[in-house]
């Protein structure tokens, strides 16, 4: 439930006294005015361009492969660490662009 919700609901509740009711609508109100749309810090716009990368290295291998397999294989991933790219496949996958799967003790990443 966002804070949104919870105030309206509470205003609901106590509609009978005007002093919570205006206070909760005040509290939806400054909800409302935050920036909803905040712009990315550096290291996000740097990490849509290593994704980027990254699709693009999957790609020009075309088969599943390990995060090592798959930094040894891109030069543009060569001075990223195993534990960045795993962070931004991860992501990916959140986002459905990629596919893991796992081979015993071995996650495979590929283009979905």
């Amino acid at each position: 439930m966002t804070k949104k919700e919870m105030y309206a609901n509470i205003a609901t509740m106590l509609s009978d006294n005007a002093e919570v009711v205006e206070f909760c609508n005040h509290e939806i109100e400054l909800l409302s005015n935050r920036k909803s749309t905040k712009s990315m810090t550096k290291t996000q716009k740097a990490n849509v361009e290593v994704m980027e990368n990254i699709k693009v290295a999957l790609a020009e291998v075309g088969k599943a492969v390990t995060v090592t397999e798959l930094i040894a294989s891109a030069d543009a991933l060569a001075g990223f660490t195993n534990q960045k790219v795993s962070a931004l496949l991860r992501k990916m996958v959140e986002e459905k662009v990629v596919v893991k799967t796992i081979e015993g003790k071995k996650a495979l990443f590929s283009l979905a």
